[in-house]
């Protein structure tokens, strides 16, 4: 297992160094000058000169980026050209919040679409099924920002349940949570409910049937076990899917989070923070792959062998 690991290991570096490389080539060739829109419009040429001198922009692509790969790999992703400050230390400060707002959709749509899924598998073709499969399709057909609108205007403008935006306390979450976990809740469920069918005609199903063992025994005891060992492994990769994929969510409900830094850079044209929060969820979810593998093959011995 130590060898597969390592051998994953070596494999995510040139994923690593070719996202560096992509969003580092697409921050150069947008048009615009960043030290110009960091001093202002009506700041003089030389004083600009002298800042992109400063700050090394004036050399050639391949040293700047050679630097920022060296820079990189000692966790330092440059200064933030808004708020001059270390983007490790912004980027460090934010990630709890999201952090925060992964953890609780998660919960959420794990114990949603796992529940779900079951109940659809049980009551197969009959009302619940379809109600459930229903919502789980359009949980994972209908856009986020279109789920958080609605959520918003339902639950927080008119009905007034939740706040309408923030983070400081736990109803905060509440909503923010639905909306980023509804999409992965959909896929649990449907994945839940084919595999429990599937699993629900092998032989061993039978023989724990006939040794006259209750149906809820059979279902949670035996087939849901072994239908569990995709649908963990699709739950291992949501996570690291949330903590890099919440940009809407924290935007939309106004949560300081990696995806907000993320839209605030591109806005101002933010190239260290931009880069930097690129690099850190593209961290995220390698490492969610990795861990995804390795449950996987805790849960099932026969991977351990074949590996």
């Amino acid at each position: 297992m130590l060898k597969n690991i390592l051998k994953r290991i070596v494999i995510s570096i040139p994923v690593l160094i070719g996202v560096i490389l992509l969003i580092f080539i697409m921050l150069r060739i947008v048009p615009g000058n960043p030290v110009s829109t960091m001093l202002g419009e009506h700041v003089n040429q030389a004083i600009i000169d002298k800042v992109s001198r400063e700050m090394g922009l004036d050399q050639p692509l391949y040293i700047q980026f050679f630097k920022y790969i060296g820079n990189a790999i000692q966790g330092d992703f440059g200064t933030s050209y808004r708020l001059n400050r270390n983007v490790t230390s912004i980027i460090l400060e934010a990630f709890p919040n999201t952090v925060k707002l992964a953890l609780c959709a998660a919960v959420f749509s794990w114990i949603i679409g796992i529940v779900t899924g079951m109940i659809a598998a049980i009551k197969q073709n009959k009302l619940l099924d379809r109600l459930f499969m229903g919502v789980a399709l359009m949980g994972v057909s209908m856009p986020v920002f279109m789920i958080a609108l609605v959520m918003q205007y339902i639950f927080a403008f008119k009905l007034k349940w939740f706040p309408v935006s923030g983070y400081d306390s736990l109803a905060c979450m509440v909503l923010p949570a639905i909306v980023l976990g509804w999409n992965s809740a959909g896929s649990i469920a449907r994945m839940t409910r084919s595999n429990v069918l599937e699993v629900m005609q092998d032989d061993y199903i039978r023989t724990a049937r006939a040794k006259g063992l209750r149906e809820y025994r059979v279902i949670i005891g035996h087939a849901l076990k072994n239908a569990m060992l995709p649908v963990v492994t699709m739950m291992a990769l949501q996570i690291a899917s949330m903590l890099s994929g919440a940009v809407i969510t924290e935007s939309v409900f106004g949560i300081p989070g990696i995806g907000r830094l993320a839209v605030n850079a591109i806005e101002t044209r933010d190239m260290p923070l931009l880069q930097g929060t690129v690099v850190f969820t593209t961290v995220l979810v390698i490492m969610g792959n990795l861990a995804a593998d390795l449950l996987y093959s805790v849960l099932d011995p026969r991977i351990r062998e074949d590996a």
